[in-house]
């Protein structure tokens, strides 16, 4: 019974995997974020440095499972960040500047890449390991001056990637996606789809091994 692991934190990326029939367990990695990106070559494309992160995240996680876990299971890593203007932008460090990101991304697009890892273990040994980054175009509407104000006080824009969520407050704002919604929320169903099946795994045993109750 291969146990699901989502090496993060993220309430909408496990909200995603519960929808779709997977309650996974929840083990955040811890990793430095900033660290892993400044250790990385200054030319590494924006799905080079999502799939980096979540590797990192994934790797990490599988060096502190518990033995009894990594007898069967799969650790998924997962790392968004929004690219605009020819920069690569993750979570807003503060409120004003979530706030000066929206007025120069309002009515306009970006792209947003979320790097996925997947590493399955059985008898505590890694029996396979898949990267794959994904890109979906995101369409931003143009909020009003009131609205927008109240959005960024409710704090969610400087928790997430890009500064907006599809999933949340911030839908009210995206004009439309071209690709996965799921992997803007910030895990890709049919990439992690096929991840799986790299790794020799089905949809049908992991919802039957990590039911939602």
């Amino acid at each position: 019974m291969t146990r699901v692991i989502l090496a993060s934190a993220s309430s909408g990326r496990r909200k995603v995997l519960r929808q779709a029939g997977i309650d996974p367990l929840i083990v955040v990695s811890g990793v430095d974020e900033d660290a892993v990106a400044a250790g990385l070559d200054k030319a590494a494309t924006p799905a080079e440095v999502t799939v980096a992160l979540a590797a990192a995240k994934a790797d990490a996680v599988v060096t502190g499972l518990d033995p009894a876990i990594a007898t069967d299971c799969v650790v998924i890593g997962c790392d968004s960040m929004l690219f605009r203007d020819g920069a690569l932008l993750g979570k807003p460090a503060t409120a004003a500047a979530a706030l000066a990101g929206w007025q120069q991304m309002a009515g306009t697009s970006g792209r947003l890449y979320t790097g996925h890892c997947a590493i399955r273990l059985q008898d505590n040994e890694i029996v396979s390991r898949s990267v794959e980054s994904e890109a979906t175009t995101v369409h931003f509407g143009t909020p009003s001056a009131v609205d927008l104000a109240a959005y960024v006080a409710s704090g969610e824009p400087t928790a997430v990637a890009g500064g907006f969520t599809l999933d949340g407050l911030g839908g009210w704002f995206i004009e439309g996606v071209e690709g996965d919604p799921s992997s803007v929320i910030g895990i890709g169903l049919p990439l992690v789809r096929r991840l799986f099946e790299r790794a020799g795994l089905t949809l049908a045993d992991l919802w039957r091994a990590n039911p939602v109750t």
